[in-house]
């Protein structure tokens, strides 16, 4: 079967020095690029990850220090990498959640702006995990009838996930699947499209799932305690929880959405805010008191004028008046400054510091 495609699917997989998403670094990448004309174009890079591989993950991918030490780093490489994807759309076996976060934390290290934006995204083990719940091996020798040679080299690996779905495709074609609300469709289809939809059904935001999609497309939180809050609804009751965020030990593509949010959050407060003094009752307010400033000051210039037929020159500066002379012949009782109540003491928050570092950058 050939893949029905519009563009290129470029199939990725990566052995890494860890599965922290924030923290661990690749140490390869292998792409199987898919091409319209069912021709496939494949590239496989070894890459220094400028910390030490962990004997436990060397001992699943079988890579070792050794093995990297000649070899360059993403950020030598990670224009030439991008260039090689193109426009291309992403596939891979539990990409969503692993690799497409970890590729674009290497790519925004290394400065290179990855876009993701009208891609699609597909990834096989969503639907053999909805379709069969079983592994790569199992997969392979389920769809296949064949055994992985050489499992979990990133080559061996896209190679059978790339065949996986080609035989998923055969095997499910007009195949029911009832969803858990109970709807029945027919959602594996050769279409990338229609694969997108049913490999992303959790709908993440920022692919490490910190942050999701609700049923009205809202961003919420996926996690802690504003876990299933919309995130601009967090930002209008505790706005620190952005700096914490930003702060704290999340991944670069994460913070990146979530900046993208805080942004669109503050545009909103800044035209709420502009509206409501350009408002009529804001305008009149204005207008009242340029009315009332206008009225003092010509009663200020009358004032100033001289008696008609003196001398400006020799006219005198007029004398305030005694007290006597005030309010009807009685003296003023003298000006007694009232004693300043003191407020209270507040006690300081966390909240409070936090927002006085946001506002003034400390």
């Amino acid at each position: 079967m050939k893949l029905n495609l519009i563009r290129p699917l470029a199939f990725f997989d990566l052995e890494t020095t860890g599965v922290n998403v924030g923290a661990d670094r690749i140490v390869e990448i292998a792409i199987l690029k898919a091409m319209p004309d069912g021709s496939e174009l494949v590239k496989t890079m070894r890459i220094h990850p400028e910390m030490p591989i962990p004997l436990q993950s060397s001992l699943i991918h079988g890579i070792y220090d050794e093995h990297i030490a000649a070899a360059p780093k993403f950020s030598q490489v990670a224009a030439e990498l991008a260039e090689f994807i193109g426009d291309a759309d992403l596939a891979g076996y539990n990409s969503n959640r692993f690799d497409i976060p970890v590729l674009l934390e290497e790519f925004l290290r290394a400065g290179v702006d990855f876009d993701m934006t009208n891609r699609k995204f597909v990834d096989v083990q969503n639907i053999f995990h909805q379709m069969e719940q079983r592994t790569l091996r199992a997969a392979y020798k389920f769809y296949c009838d064949k055994d992985i040679i050489n499992a979990h080299s990133a080559e061996a690996d896209i190679t059978a996930t790339y065949h996986v779905l080609l035989a998923q495709l055969e095997r499910y074609e007009n195949a029911d699947f009832e969803d858990k609300q109970g709807n029945v469709s027919q959602p594996v289809k050769n279409d990338v499209d229609a694969l997108h939809s049913f490999t992303n059904m959790n709908k993440p935001f920022d692919f490490a799932g910190r942050m999701v999609f609700n049923e009205e497309g809202e961003e919420v939180f996926n996690f802690g305690k504003h876990k299933n809050r919309s995130v601009e609804s967090v930002f209008d009751t505790e706005p620190s929880y952005y700096a914490w965020m930003k702060q704290g030990d999340f991944p670069l593509y994460t913070k990146k959405k979530l900046e993208e949010i805080w942004l669109r959050w503050n545009k909103k407060k800044d035209l709420a805010r502009a509206a409501k003094n350009q408002s009529p009752k804001s305008t009149e307010a204005v207008r009242s008191n340029e009315g009332v400033k206008h009225a003092e000051a010509t009663r200020f210039a009358e004032a100033a004028k001289p008696a008609a037929g003196t001398n400006p020159a020799n006219a005198k500066p007029a004398q305030p008046a005694r007290p006597e002379q005030q309010g009807g012949g009685q003296p003023r009782k003298p000006f007694q400054q009232q004693p300043k109540k003191e407020k209270p003491a507040v006690d300081v928050t966390s909240d409070m510091l936090e927002q006085l570092k946001m506002k003034f950058g400390k």
